[in-house]
């Protein structure tokens, strides 16, 4: 992500189209996700309505909004294949640079990875994600800590 990049907000019609979603919908992509709705996790992207989020060194998805109007689950699998990643783990982010963050959807624990030792030392069961809970990573990700 560019440091100083001009913030476009949202086009209208993007803003009503995540607006015009119910709860109801929100809720099937959060389960087709083996998400629970009451985790941080899917509070955090039920109840925000921007695309993304800037924060430390990316741009978070909102997952709800990029699983129903991009290929956010082929992303998925595609992620999971190419760094031979557990089912467990969603993107949190485009893995630009090098490097993002995951989602452990069973632990509700944060993975940063990043390609070379750090990607080697997590296949080799060396490093263990770095955030205990999403809401540990969204403080230090928005520099509340």
């Amino acid at each position: 992500h560019k440091e100083n990049a001009d913030v476009v907000p949202i086009c209208a019609k993007i803003e009503s189209e995540l607006a015009g979603l119910g709860e109801d919908d929100k809720a099937i992509f959060m389960d087709d996700l083996g998400i629970k709705l009451d985790t941080p996790f899917a509070q955090f992207n039920l109840y925000t309505n921007q695309t993304t989020f800037s924060g430390n060194r990316a741009e978070l998805y909102n997952v709800c909004w990029f699983a129903i109007n991009s290929i956010y689950y082929e992303q998925m699998e595609s992620m999971r294949s190419v760094f031979n990643l557990p089912e467990e783990y969603i993107p949190l982010d485009s893995f630009e640079g090098e490097g993002g963050f995951f989602y452990n959807r069973r632990t509700g624990e944060v993975l940063e990875l990043t390609l070379g030792k750090v990607y080697n030392d997590f296949q080799q069961g060396k490093l263990k994600p770095q955030w205990h809970n999403f809401n540990t990573f969204l403080e230090w990700f928005f520099d509340l800590s």
